[in-house]
């Protein structure tokens, strides 16, 4: 049987961070969630709170909320992280250069058998782990959103990627309940590439009026089996991350990652999709 490691760190407190959070400290564990200003710690804290009582109202939880809720606590700064630390998972927005400072500083906060890991969907984790003293305690853990409800965890495996650092993010993923997929360290792995080519294609055939984000979907949906179309998947992901990934893409795989103009317009027009309201669709 598989468990949960007893302290979970998760550096970011956003809907990512907080779901990861909710999901160990769920199975579990103890988990500090590095989150700096005092606003953000208490819309961390509260995401996470919420997040559980409906949770708890679906029938989805076997303790009460409350109860789950108290294993999390929120610090300022990466350097409070707890030594005792297990795991640590980076889950803040996909920048290089933050992810690598913030990586860094975990490395010394915590001790020399952790497992570090990175949350990012599409950034190279080879070059990440460039920045630690030991690069084999570090590999890919990719959640989806919502991570709660989502069934997978992509595990990002590095040249540097120890085997038993590999095992021990699977066998912590399947503590959580959730499915892994294990994929070589390479440009949008294997989800975000695939995800990505799809949701960019459905938006050039908007952009060219071949047909309305409504009928792609269904196409996709009702057609092919998705749970859910193109469109309404880049509106729940958000447009400015996906644009993010595109361009990243692109830069590293070439021109048939190019964002189409469409959605470069609507995130410099702030229509990013659920969080805003307005993407593809009116939320």
């Amino acid at each position: 049987m598989t468990s949960a490691p007893r302290t979970v760190a998760v550096i970011g407190g956003g809907r990512m961070g907080a779901g990861i959070a909710q999901s160990f400290a769920t199975a579990g564990s103890a988990v500090t969630v590095v989150e700096s200003g005092a606003e953000a710690a208490a819309a961390a804290l509260e995401r996470i709170g919420g997040s559980l009582r409906r949770a708890a109202e679906r029938g989805h939880l076997a303790e009460a909320a409350e109860q789950v809720a108290g294993r999390v606590t929120v610090v300022p700064a990466v350097a409070a992280l707890p030594p005792e630390a297990e795991l640590v998972v980076e889950a803040v927005p996909e920048d290089a250069a933050l992810k690598a400072r913030l990586l860094k500083a975990a490395e010394e906060a915590v001790g020399d058998t952790a497992v570090l890991a990175t949350n990012t969907s599409s950034l190279s984790v080879t070059d990440l782990a460039a920045v630690l003293r030991r690069p084999e305690r570090f590999v890919g853990m990719h959640f989806f959103n919502p991570v709660p409800a989502s069934a997978l965890v992509e595990i990002v495996v590095a040249p540097g990627s120890a085997p038993h650092t590999v095992e021990a993010a699977l066998e912590w993923t399947r503590a959580l309940g959730k499915q892994d997929v294990v994929v070589k360290d390479s440009p949008g792995f294997a989800s975000s590439r695939l995800g990505l080519a799809l949701g960019l294609e459905a938006i050039r055939m908007v952009e060219e009026g071949v047909a309305g984000p409504e009928a792609i979907d269904d196409a996709m949906r009702l057609g092919y089996k998705h749970p859910m179309g193109p469109l309404r998947l880049t509106d729940l992901v958000g447009l400015d991350v996906r644009l993010a990934i595109a361009e990243y893409l692109h830069t590293t795989l070439g021109d048939r990652f190019a964002p189409p103009q469409l959605l470069r317009d609507k995130v410099a027009r702030g229509e990013l999709g659920h969080k805003t309201g307005q993407g593809f669709y009116t939320w």
